[in-house]
């Protein structure tokens, strides 16, 4: 009978934790959406150094954001049918939540090189501006909010994937507990 207690509150944490991953990795995917179409849009790109390299590596991450997606859907469904009596058996349920924390490491990895990528492009183009002219050159362009804007976007995407492998770093240790 405790078999039963344990298989129905491990069924609950998953139900749970799956949902709340998926919900906050939702959010942070339509933040990061919306940004990045926004600056594919009102791209201008007159003299000003590419960052193209971080947004592609965010887009990368983003893309790996939407797998993770699934993964969070997944896990809900896996903790449904540990409820039930068809239940998986802890190998497929621990190989299912191991492909989602390296999936997330994936996407820190590729939001954190996307990461270096645009600030370097930025720190070159802020080191590039003169102080305290009231004249600037035809050289000197100012960062613009659009571009702190992509630097944000690229941290939403991090934050992410940490909170997904938090979840599944926790899930983990639940089943194996």
């Amino acid at each position: 009978m405790s078999d039963k207690i344990d298989f129905q509150s491990l069924s609950f944490k998953m139900r749970r934790i799956g949902w709340i991953r998926f919900w906050i990795q939702s959010i942070l995917g339509v933040v990061v959406t919306a940004v990045l179409l926004f600056s594919n849009v009102v791209n201008n790109s007159e003299g000003q150094l590419s960052l193209t390299p971080g947004l592609s590596l965010t887009t990368i991450s983003l893309i790996l954001l939407i797998f993770s997606l699934w993964q969070g859907w997944l896990i809900v469904r896996t903790g449904r049918a540990i409820a039930s009596n068809a239940r998986p058996s802890r190998g497929q349920t621990s190989k299912l939540i191991k492909r989602g924390l390296i999936n997330d490491l994936l996407g820190i990895l590729f939001g954190l090189i996307g990461y270096q990528a645009l600030m370097g492009a930025l720190f070159i183009q802020a080191s590039s501006q003169t102080t305290g002219q009231l004249i600037t050159a035809s050289s000197d362009i100012p960062i613009t909010g659009l571009e702190i804007l992509s630097v944000l976007s690229n941290t939403q995407v991090i934050a992410a994937h940490f909170f997904g492998l938090c979840f599944s770093l926790w899930l983990l240790r639940s089943i194996y507990k």
